[in-house]
């Protein structure tokens, strides 16, 4: 619903059917690769057990299902960065890649007693043996980080949506969506779920300390958004002419969502608070960097969102952690702790932006990326879907028409001969050859 309301109402089915295959083709690429590359037993750099769920004992299967809706999360990001001219087959290949390789390997790396980031390294101070390693409790840069730069890549190989910079000044200007209402709603849902995407992080209700744990877990989570969406109206207000703006409070908000994850179960709420509203703040910098400096056409700000996020999350991990962060533990296995967080954020963007670098430049080069001009200036949705999302027979009426005009339903179709003189000669619209071609003649005289 944020997606779909954001784009244009001649886009609204093709964003529809990608949410909806985000579920089908992440389901698919996760139980027959992505679990067994991602969490399968293997070596410090990839699984290679339990394919298409084989072996795979019982008690695992919830925790399948856990990583199989993290996966999907990471693809359906980037389809908001990409809409509106992204071609349908594309958009296919780079989400089966990601949920079935790319977030998997890293998920290895992160998250699995074998991958060498979770591992970290043993640093002897002063005759006491220091087990450092990377920390990132429910995604800030295995999840949040990864999609956000997937996203950046993507919007940048497929280049900005016409009319979105001015051909003169080369300034941006702004694409409106058509409802903000479901943007909302879609909003709406997206920070319900936030809390239940980092509690099930905790991986337990059950066990001594862990109901007090999901709460906190809860409590921080609803904590930052909180912050983060009253910062970034509060920033947004002051530049921007006493305006009071929706769309960046909501995603100031999501964006301290994503920078809590990393530390949202070690953390009192307060810091919590301080995490959000630096959240907030990084997402109007990197909303206005990357339009402006990057010139990458984002209808979402997905970037700014889950990679501004993500990134800020991972580093505050080194600095509010209880155990390990600066702030309360000025000493050498917090220094290192902050060097190997950084070890961690170079590894999801070498890897993150190589991967990604080749399969969208891949695709841009066989000429697959892009929907050709035609489609996208009349919109995906008839030519690739054959369906509008907003019939134009839907909003017709009969106020004002004569008592002498004729109305005629055959086969559920409803043809209206308007006695107002209005007379429609020819319509023909032809999709052949990978061209779509309108020839619309009417003559309307009221």
């Amino acid at each position: 619903m944020l997606e779909v309301g954001c784009v244009r109402s001649k886009n609204a089915t093709n964003i529809l059917i990608k949410n909806l295959l985000d579920a089908f083709v992440a389901g698919f690429a996760y139980w027959l690769l992505g679990y067994a590359l991602a969490l399968g037993e293997g070596n410090s750099f990839i699984g290679y057990s339990n394919f298409a769920h084989h072996d795979l004992k019982p008690e695992s299967f919830s925790l399948w299902f856990f990583h199989y809706v993290f996966a999907a999360t990471a693809a359906t990001i980037v389809s908001g960065a990409v809409a509106e001219r992204c071609d349908f087959v594309a958009y296919l290949i780079y989400s089966t890649a990601i949920t079935g390789f790319i977030y998997p390997v890293l998920v290895h790396w992160a998250w699995t007693s074998e991958g060498w980031l979770a591992k970290g390294f043993t640093y002897d101070h002063d005759g006491e043996a220091l087990t450092i390693f990377y920390r990132d409790f429910s995604g800030s840069g295995i999840v949040h980080m990864l999609s956000g730069l997937a996203a950046f890549v993507g919007a940048k190989a497929l280049g900005p949506r016409i009319g979105r910079y001015d051909e003169v000044t080369g300034e941006p200007r702004a694409i409106q969506g058509h409802s903000l209402v479901l943007a909302a709603l879609g909003g709406f849902i997206l920070l319900f779920g936030f809390l239940a995407f980092n509690a099930a992080a905790a991986g337990s209700l059950s066990g001594e300390g862990q109901g007090y744990l999901v709460s906190k877990i809860v409590v921080n989570t609803m904590m930052s958004g909180s912050s983060g969406g009253l910062v970034a109206m509060v920033i947004t207000f002051i530049i921007g002419g006493s305006k009071w703006n929706f769309s960046n409070t909501l995603n100031g908000c999501l964006c301290a969502m994503c920078a809590i994850c990393g530390c949202v179960d070690s953390i009192p709420s307060y810091i919590a608070v301080v995490i959000g509203a630096l959240g907030g703040m990084q997402y109007m910098f990197f909303s206005w960097f990357v339009l402006n400096k990057f010139r990458v056409d984002d209808p979402l700000d997905a970037v700014a969102v889950h990679m501004g996020g993500g990134l800020l999350g991972v580093i505050s991990v080194a600095f509010f952690h209880e155990e390990v962060g600066i702030f309360y533990n000025w000493n050498m296995e917090s220094v290192l702790t902050l060097a190997w967080q950084c070890v961690g954020i170079l590894a999801v963007v070498v890897w993150t932006g190589g991967t990604c670098g080749i399969m969208f430049g891949t695709l841009k080069a066989l000429n697959i990326l892009r929907v050709p001009l035609e489609y996208e200036l009349k919109g995906l949705d008839i030519p690739k879907h054959g369906v509008s999302a907003y019939p134009t027979e839907a909003y017709g009426d009969d106020w004002g028409v004569e008592s002498n005009d004729k109305v005629s339903v055959h086969n559920e179709d409803v043809v209206q001969t308007d006695t107002r003189n209005r007379k429609l000669n020819e319509s023909n619209m032809t999709i052949s050859n990978g061209s779509f071609e309108s020839n619309v003649t009417a003559t309307t005289h009221i």
